[in-house]
């Protein structure tokens, strides 16, 4: 097997970079594909991933994966494994599309910076100066006897906040949970609703948070709150900002927050596991089919936090936007210093010494508390239904995962799809 010296991977990457220019760098089309070896890979290595996945298929304990692995803007790495339907036996393709959940997150809070870009807001504006459901928050403080206390906020939360997720804005459970599922906002998933999402997000300002603003990393409901303030300052629904400003620009064909019925024989299935540890179809939310209202529900509510579904070549095509800078071809969706922002860490140590979070993103701060491969500075994040990617700036590399999974049942292959990527890495 022969394998490319660092000079003939530059050599290779130039000669990309010259074809694109001289063509104009059209948004639209496909990423350049290389071989492992011409990316800098040793090329059995990097396909051992292929092997490994299957092995999870085999053994049960995931229905089937997507895998993309990015490098100099180009595609080295690309295998579907497994099933779309592991109960009725539907092979999985590349271009199967995926629920991304929380990997949404990301996208809209790219979207805010574009507003900040535009001059139509600051991320350290108050909340509620563009959404007045928030201008005076609450927060339920525990007490010894098992109750809580609600107490005026310390301070205004911020758009920032909202951002890092330190708004104190939980996913409706801890303190003050009760009143959360009386006004029936509880867990991430807002397909079945039947109301626009700004009238779900108004209805959280009155309602006691978790923590109070910039005393905690408290994961949950904030980016859906970003999503209500993109209509707001854009005067677009969440899906037209999206799609007009992201993803038509970046020829993210494939992203949607509702599938368009013609591609719903791509969408994978979620899969769970029964208590025999069988894999089998699983509900992806109350009262809802193995499909759910991604395809045939009320289309209405635009979830920021957790609504897309999309695919690994689009989501690869987003997350290289972000590695270049803000660029794809010819579109520019931010610029570098937003990107750097984006992509610093912003809440010291609230996450522990491993790991910071950005505007959007975890960033990886060091290496050895980590105790896996990567770089410092890599950044990324994942979804509820297993889902997870990366961006390594200092390995000019994207890797794009997605299955489509909710079980109790452990699977470590978020930690081997880590080490077989780096450890395939030659220069």
């Amino acid at each position: 097997m022969r394998f490319a010296s660092s000079s003939t991977r530059w050599t290779t990457a130039l000669l990309l970079l010259t074809a694109a220019l001289a063509c104009g760098a059209p948004p639209t089309g496909e990423l350049p594909r290389v071989t492992p070896a011409d990316a800098g890979f040793a090329s059995e290595r990097l396909e051992q991933l292929g092997t490994v996945l299957e092995d999870y298929v085999t053994s049960g304990s995931l229905p089937g994966a997507v895998v993309m692995v990015v490098r100099d803007g180009a595609v080295a790495y690309e295998e579907a494994v497994g099933f779309s339907d592991a109960v009725a036996g539907t092979p999985l393709a590349t271009d199967a599309i995926f629920r991304i959940a929380s990997q949404t997150k990301a996208i809209v809070s790219v979207a805010v910076m574009m507003l900040q870009e535009d001059g139509a807001l600051l991320i350290s504006d108050r909340l509620g100066q563009h959404l007045p459901a928030f201008d005076s928050t609450t927060v339920a403080v525990p007490r010894e006897d098992g109750g809580y206390d609600v107490v005026p906020a310390n301070r205004p939360v911020t758009i920032r906040d909202l951002l890092t997720h330190t708004a104190g804005i939980g996913y409706g459970y801890g303190p003050g949970g009760d009143r959360w599922a009386e006004a029936g906002i509880t867990g991430w998933y807002f397909a079945h609703r039947d109301e626009p999402v700004r009238a779900t997000i108004d209805r959280m300002g009155a309602l006691p948070f978790q923590a109070q603003p910039g005393e905690g990393f408290v994961y949950g409901y904030a980016t859906d709150i970003l999503g209500a303030l993109v209509e707001e300052v854009s005067g677009q629904t969440l899906d037209d900002f999206l799609r007009s400003r992201i993803f038509e620009p970046l020829d993210m064909r494939d992203t949607h927050f509702y599938l368009p019925p013609e591609k719903e024989s791509r969408l994978a299935a979620v899969h769970g596991h029964n208590r025999e540890g069988d894999l089998i179809l699983s509900p992806e939310g109350p009262g809802m089919n193995t499909q759910g209202e991604y395809v045939n529900g009320p289309r209405k509510s635009f979830s920021g936090g957790a609504g897309l579904l999309s695919t690994a070549r689009d989501y690869a095509r987003f997350l290289q936007m972000m590695l270049n800078g803000g660029t794809l071809g010819d579109a520019r969706i931010l610029s570098p210093a937003s990107v750097a922002l984006m992509t610093a860490n912003h809440v010291g140590d609230l996450m522990g010494g491993a790991n910071g979070f950005g505007l959007g993103f975890q960033v990886r701060l060091d290496l050895g508390a980590a105790g896996q491969p990567g770089s410092v500075g890599d950044y990324g994040w994942g979804g509820a239904y297993h889902t997870t990617y990366w961006v390594d700036p200092a390995e000019r590399m994207v890797v794009v995962y997605f299955t489509q999974i909710s079980s109790f049942r452990p699977v470590d292959d978020h930690a081997k799809l880590r080490a077989l990527v780096y450890g395939a890495l030659e220069s």
